[in-house]
């Protein structure tokens, strides 16, 4: 099932952003994978980053919230910042305000909205600086996208 509702996507390293995104829906979960065929949830937030032209080291969620600022409270929900979980232990990728990407141990790469489940685990946002870098080639191009994957179940994401 796809996200109830489509990000507010602008400008070209957001679009080739959801293309990474889209992209990986539905690849499994592997612990300390980077793809291109499955992933744990830094190696898809890593590898969605470099696929949109954004070079940054890999690591895992702890490290990218220690490398990363805090957002403004109107960017927190803005789609591609950071969003963390259960003791900086799981990361995702912000859609909007209703819901976030990642890779999820029982089910891989999914969409998951923000429900009761999620909210009361979320440690906080982190911006990745895109502002600040170069633009993509203008032929950079992700892998084709797959079909969108949902899930609501809750889960505990602890690798």
């Amino acid at each position: 099932m796809p996200p109830p509702s489509t990000p507010l996507v602008v400008g070209r390293f957001d679009r080739l952003l959801m293309s990474a995104i889209q992209s990986h829906l539905g690849s499994p979960y592997h612990y300390a994978g980077t793809g291109p065929d499955s992933f744990d949830c830094s190696g898809l937030v890593w590898r969605t980053f470099q696929e949109a032209g954004f070079q940054f080291s890999r690591g895992p969620a702890s490290s990218y919230w220690a490398t990363f600022a805090s957002p403004s409270k109107e960017d927190q929900y803005k789609f591609g910042t950071l969003v963390f979980f259960s003791g900086l232990s799981h990361v995702g990728i912000v859609a909007d305000e209703h819901g976030f990407y990642h890779s999820s141990r029982h089910h891989g790469v999914v969409y998951s909205p923000f429900n009761e489940y999620w909210l009361s685990r979320i440690d906080g946002f982190r911006r990745v600086p895109i502002d600040s870098m170069p633009l993509p080639a203008a032929n950079a191009k992700p892998r084709a996208a797959k079909p969108a994957t949902s899930t609501q179940v809750e889960e505990d994401n602890q690798p």
